[in-house]
C-alpha cells in the first residue's frame, strides 16, 4: 500500500520532516522566507492527504475542493485565521494547531516591545549610529517613559497574556486585565484585577492585545479606543493585526493621541515599504517574531509533524481545531 502524500508550504525543520517521512512521503516548498505562489500551492494540493502550511498560506474551500485526498491541514501556529475551518469541518478535513510550546517566548517579545518603545530604544541606537551622540548630551535629551511601577493592562488572560503578568510583576508593575470572562480563580492566582475594557483603557499605562483573530476582536482596537488611552499610554501588539484599525492607529501616532506602540503583527503581512506606520518614530514595528526563538520553532515544528502523523494514522491529533469533523 502506497505511504501517504504530504506537502509542507516552506523550508522546515529536519527533524520535524523524519518525523513526517515515518508514516509519509514528503515534499517540502524550498522558499526560505517567502511565501508560496497561490498557483502553485493550488497544483500542489492535488493529490495531497496532509498539508502543513504557514500562517501566511490561505486555506479555503476553493483550495480544499482542489485536494481531493485531503485529510488534514496542520497549520504552523497558534492562531488559525489564515484556514476557513468551516470549510474544512464541511468536507470532513481535520484542522490542527500549535498551541502550549511558544506562550513564553511570545511573552517575552511582548514584553521586549515594552521596553524598547517606552526607552526609545530605535531611535536612540539611530542616533548612535549617525554619529550624533559625540556632538551631544544633556540632561533631556532622548528621555524616554518608565515600566517600572506603571500600570499594564492586557486584553485577553489567555496562555499568553497570563504570561505577560510574572514579567510584569519583575518590574513592580500594577497588572489589570479584561477578558471576555472574568475569572475570579486567575485573578486570585495571578495578582490582577478584572476593569471593564474602557475602563482598562483609562487607566493603562502600556496596553497589551492577546486576543485571537475573530469577528467579535476584528478592529478591537479603533479611533474611539485609541482616544480613551492616555497620551503618555503605549499599546503593543502581539496578537494578529486586523485586531488593531491601522488607519486609526497611524493616525493616533501622528497626532499623539498615545505616545507610542509597539507591534509584532500587521494588518498586511508581510508587509509594504510604504506602510505610513513605517515614517513614525513612535513606533517599533517587528515581522511577526513573537515566537522566533531556535527551541520555540523547533517545538512548534514538531507539534505540528505530530499532529499530521497522528490524523494520517486515524488517530486524533493532540491539537485538533475542529474535533466535530471525528463525528
Amino acid at each position: 500500500m502506497p505511504k501517504p502524500k504530504v506537502y509542507v508550504t516552506r523550508k522546515f525543520f529536519d527533524e520535524a520532516i523524519d518525523l513526517i517521512k515515518s508514516v509519509a512521503d514528503v515534499e517540502i516548498f524550498e522558499g526560505e522566507n517567502d511565501p508560496i505562489p497561490r498557483k502553485l500551492l493550488k497544483e500542489k494540493i492535488a493529490d495531497v492527504d496532509g498539508l502543513l502550511p504557514m500562517l501566511t498560506d490561505k486555506v479555503d474551500g476553493e483550495l480544499m475542493d482542489l485536494g481531493k485526498n485531503l485529510k488534514v491541514v496542520s497549520n504552523y501556529a497558534v492562531g488559525y485565521n489564515n484556514i476557513v475551518v468551516p470549510d474544512a469541518t464541511e468536507r470532513g478535513i481535520i484542522v490542527t494547531n500549535t498551541p502550549g510550546v511558544l506562550n513564553d517566548s511570545t511573552a517575552d517579545c511582548a514584553f521586549m516591545l515594552m521596553m524598547a518603545i517606552s526607552r526609545r530604544l530605535v531611535e536612540v541606537d539611530k542616533f548612535v549610529r549617525e554619529g550624533k551622540w559625540v556632538k551631544a548630551w544633556g540632561p533631556k535629551m532622548l528621555l524616554g517613559s518608565d515600566v517600572t511601577g506603571k500600570t499594564l493592562g492586557i486584553v485577553g488572560l489567555g496562555r499568553i497574556g497570563q504570561g505577560m503578568v510574572p514579567r510584569a510583576k519583575g518590574f513592580k508593575m500594577n497588572v489589570i486585565y479584561h477578558n471576555r470572562n472574568p475569572s475570579p480563580e486567575k485573578e486570585k492566582r495571578l495578582g490582577v484585577e478584572y476593569r471593564e475594557f474602557d475602563d482598562l483603557l483609562n487607566e493603562a499605562d502600556f496596553v497589551s492585545l492577546h486576543v485571537p483573530l475573530n469577528d467579535e476582536t476584528r478592529h478591537l482596537i479603533g479611533e474611539r479606543e485609541l482616544k480613551l488611552m492616555k497620551p503618555t499610554a503605549f499599546l503593543i501588539n502581539t496578537s494578529r493585526g486586523p485586531v488593531v484599525n491601522e488607519k486609526a492607529l497611524t493616525k493616533a501616532l501622528r497626532e499623539k493621541w498615545i505616545a507610542g506602540a509597539g507591534l509584532d503583527v500587521l494588518y498586511n503581512e508581510p508587509t509594504e515599504h510604504d506602510n505610513p506606520l513605517l515614517e513614525l518614530d513612535n513606533v517599533i514595528v517587528a515581522p511577526h517574531i513573537g515566537s522566533a526563538t531556535t527551541d520555540t520553532r523547533l517545538a512548534m515544528a514538531m507539534k505540528a509533524a505530530s499532529n499530521l502523523v497522528a490524523a494520517l494514522k486515524g488517530e486524533k491529533p493532540p491539537d485538533i481545531v475542529n474535533p466535530e469533523v471525528l463525528e
